[in-house]
C-alpha cells in the first residue's frame, strides 16, 4: 500500500488527480463487489439524489445511480476493512500534503445500464468540506466497448479531458474536489464502485 499512497500522494500534489491501482487488495477488492452486488439484490441500495440539505431532489435526468451509504462503524467486515484503509490513506495524506482532513464518507453507487450522472463538481459552492474525491471500481471482466468511464474535464474555458477512466475492478480514482469537473457516462451493463470522500469536517447528510 506505502507505493500506492506514494503515487497517490505525488500525483494530487502535482496534477491534482490519480488513476491507478487500488489501495485495496484484489481480495478486499472481490470482497467488496460480492458484498455491493448482494446488497443490491437485498434492495438495500436507493436511488440517489442531486444537492443538499433540504434543497435535495431526486433526478434521474441528471444522476442515475443507486446508493447505499457505510456507516461509521460498519458490521460487515469487508466494509470495516474499506473504511480503516481508506482512514490509512487521510492520515498519510493529511501528514503529507496538510489537507485538514478529519473525516470519511463512503458508499456503495450501483448504475443500471444506460444510467448517467451528468458533468459536476462534489464541492458544494456554499460548503468547502470535501477535500478529496474517491472511486474504488468492483467491476471484473470489464470489456473495452461496454462504456462506463469516468471523464475527468481540466477546470479551464475549454473545459479539456484530462482523463477517460474505463471502470474496471482494481482501478482507483481520486482528485481534489474543488477543482475537477466530472461525469460518468452510460454502460452497456452494470457497473459497482465504492465511492467517496475525505472531508474537512463531519460527513455531510447522507443523500447526495
Amino acid at each position: 500500500m506505502h507505493t500506492v499512497t506514494e503515487q497517490i500522494t505525488n500525483a494530487l500534489s502535482t496534477t491534482g488527480w490519480y488513476v491507478g491501482d487500488s489501495i485495496f487488495s484484489a481480495s478486499l477488492t472481490s470482497d467488496l463487489s460480492t458484498q455491493g452486488h448482494s446488497r443490491s439484490s437485498a434492495g438495500q441500495l436507493h436511488a440517489a439524489h442531486v444537492g443538499r440539505a433540504d434543497g435535495t431532489q431526486l433526478s434521474e435526468r441528471n444522476r442515475g445511480d443507486d446508493t447505499l451509504w457505510l456507516t461509521d462503524a460498519p458490521h460487515d467486515a469487508y466494509e470495516r476493512e474499506a473504511l480503516a484503509t481508506v482512514n490509512t490513506l487521510r492520515t498519510d495524506l493529511n501528514e503529507s500534503l496538510y489537507l485538514g482532513a478529519r473525516s470519511t464518507e463512503l458508499h456503495f453507487a450501483r448504475y443500471a445500464p444506460g444510467a448517467i450522472y451528468v458533468k459536476h463538481r462534489d464541492r458544494f459552492r456554499d460548503n468547502d468540506a470535501r477535500v478529496v474525491s474517491m472511486v474504488f471500481y468492483l467491476n471484473e471482466t470489464w470489456a473495452d466497448d461496454a462504456g462506463g468511464e469516468l471523464v475527468i474535464y481540466d477546470d479551464d474555458a475549454d473545459g479539456t479531458r484530462l482523463a477517460c477512466v474505463s471502470p474496471r475492478s482494481g482501478t482507483m480514482v481520486c482528485f481534489l474536489s474543488d477543482r475537477f469537473p466530472h461525469e460518468v457516462l452510460p454502460a452497456t451493463r452494470e457497473r459497482l464502485s465504492l465511492t467517496g470522500w475525505l472531508s474537512r469536517d463531519g460527513p455531510q447528510p447522507q443523500h447526495q
